[in-house]
Parts: C-alpha cells; sequence; structure tokens
C-alpha cells in the first residue's frame, strides 16, 4: 500500500494539528497503521496506532490523553489529532502500515513491526 501523509505545519504551542495519512493501491482496511516521528538528531519514536477494524489503539505515555488516532477505512485515510501541542512534538511525522489477516487486531509499537512507509509532514510547534 502506498502511504502519503499530510496536515503538518507551523502552530503555536496548545494548539492543535489533525495529520492525515492517505492510502492508495490498495484498501487500508486490511492494514494496522501507525504514526512515528523523527525530530532531529533523534531517532525516529512511535508515537500512536491502530489496529485494521479500529478497535484497537495504542499510544506514546509522551502523547496519551493529547493525541488521537482514528480511521475512515471508506475514505481509505488514518488521522491523528493533535492536541495541547508542545515544542517537545516538534518533528517530522511519518505514517506506516503493516497488514494483517482478518481478526487480528494487533497495533505494532515498533518500526521494524511495519512494512510499508509514507514521506514525513512535518510539524513545528513554536513555544
Amino acid at each position: 500500500v502506498q502511504l502519503q501523509a499530510s496536515g503538518g505545519g507551523l502552530v503555536q504551542a496548545g494548539g492543535s494539528l489533525r495529520l492525515s495519512c492517505a492510502a492508495s493501491g490498495r484498501s487500508v482496511s486490511n492494514y494496522a497503521v501507525g504514526w512515528f516521528r523523527q525530530a532531529p538528531g533523534k531517532e525516529r519514536e512511535f508515537v500512536a496506532a491502530i489496529s485494521r477494524s479500529g478497535g484497537s489503539t495504542h499510544y506514546a505515555d509522551s502523547v496519551k490523553g493529547r493525541f488521537t488516532i482514528s480511521r475512515d477505512n471508506a475514505k481509505n485515510r488514518v488521522y491523528l489529532r493533535m492536541n495541547s501541542l508542545e515544542a517537545e512534538d516538534t518533528a517530522a511525522y511519518y505514517c506506516a502500515a503493516k497488514r494483517f489477516i482478518l481478526s487480528d487486531e494487533r497495533t505494532p509499537t515498533t518500526a521494524d513491526g511495519y512494512v510499508d512507509w509514507g514521506q514525513g509532514t512535518q510539524v513545528t510547534v513554536s513555544s
């Protein structure tokens, strides 16, 4: 599946953004999708993941309660709603997908748990 992330931008601390991951080539309904981020000079880190049905989600402790991952399989998209943004959230954000069989509701939390990756979308939070 091909993925394209969008929705990044410059926002003040305390503000909100919604990132979108658009899938093409295959139905995203067959895939778990995760969001990762990478700040300059740092390793890529897990942010959030959602199972193929949307019934299971997982968040990094650093974003829990502020970020919400969701999916609209009819639109072939996965979203990341980011509220109460902090300067530490500044990074390039990437979406990734891993195909699972029906009824497998896993939500991988490591980069090697995913196969397909989109390009990043930059989020910059000014303090």
